[in-house]
């Protein structure tokens, strides 16, 4: 019999065993920045343009209709502003997700930091709650802190997506290391599906695209990109681009000249 975490992880993990899912959690970390002004209008157009799930905090989760895409409730939070801004902390508990309709969770972990200790006893726990209630969890593994001199280094990138893996995560967010060849051993290392992660806001569409090809094409299970796709032109439009990448396997350049065209 189907379990309730598979019926789950369908919605958000489409039947070729990719997804594209579209972070908007920023608001609390950087505030209302370009893009997250009106979230509904936001996640309408990436929505359209092929998002496989939207990741956003209770909140907003409240407030807006992810017309039948997967929902992603983040449980994790801290701000740029406070003295402590790699130290994740809870602020929505499973039992809120789920009322709010949560296809899943999220949480970020920060591998190196000083809090390590702190948020790795989180993720465990709330890997067991996930089990029990069968909610799909996704987690955020980056390497970042005093201990980590290069965030994109293979080996502190593969501990940190094993560490998800390990503590009981369904999905794995993390960076991409700059290689197809490194990051496949990341990919090997991980026992469950790793999505890559978009970062800060890159100079040219091109640099998005081609971040997603090597991205897919090295063994991802897909991405999960924010700033380069809310703060887009035409968030639609990249949206489309990278799902063409993710699900049709399109080249950066063919996803180009779709891009080029929506314009």
């Amino acid at each position: 019999m189907e379990s309730g975490k598979t019926r789950r992880l369908r919605r958000i993990i489409r039947d070729d065993s990719k997804t594209l899912i579209i972070a908007m959690d920023h608001g609390v970390t950087i505030g209302p920045v370009r893009g997250l002004e009106d979230m509904q209008e936001t996640v309408k157009r990436v929505v359209t343009g092929g998002a496989d799930a939207v990741l956003v905090h209770k909140g907003i989760a409240k407030h807006i209709d992810t017309h039948n895409t997967g929902l992603i409730v983040h449980v994790s939070a801290s701000t740029k502003l406070g003295s402590k801004p790699n130290l994740k902390v809870g602020v929505c508990t499973l039992e809120e997700a789920i009322r709010l309709g949560a296809d899943a969770v999220s949480a970020h972990i920060n591998i190196g930091a000083e809090e390590e200790d702190k948020m790795l006893e989180f993720l465990g726990k709330l890997s067991e709650q996930c089990d029990s209630f069968g909610i799909p969890l996704l987690a955020m593994m980056y390497p970042r802190g005093p201990n980590v001199k290069n965030e994109h280094e293979f080996e502190v990138v593969s501990h940190a997506a094993r560490i998800g893996a390990e503590l009981g995560a369904d999905i794995v967010k993390t960076v991409y290391t700059g290689d197809p060849e490194s990051f496949r051993r990341v990919v090997r290392g991980c026992p469950v599906p790793v999505v890559v992660a978009g970062g800060a806001k890159m100079k040219t569409d091109l640099d998005v695209l081609e971040l997603a090809e090597n991205s897919v094409r090295a063994g991802a299970a897909g991405l999960s990109f924010g700033r380069n796709v809310f703060q887009h032109e035409k968030p639609e439009a990249m949206s489309r681009a990278l799902s063409a990448i993710v699900h049709e396997g399109a080249s950066a350049q063919d996803a180009m000249k779709r891009l080029e065209a929506s314009k």
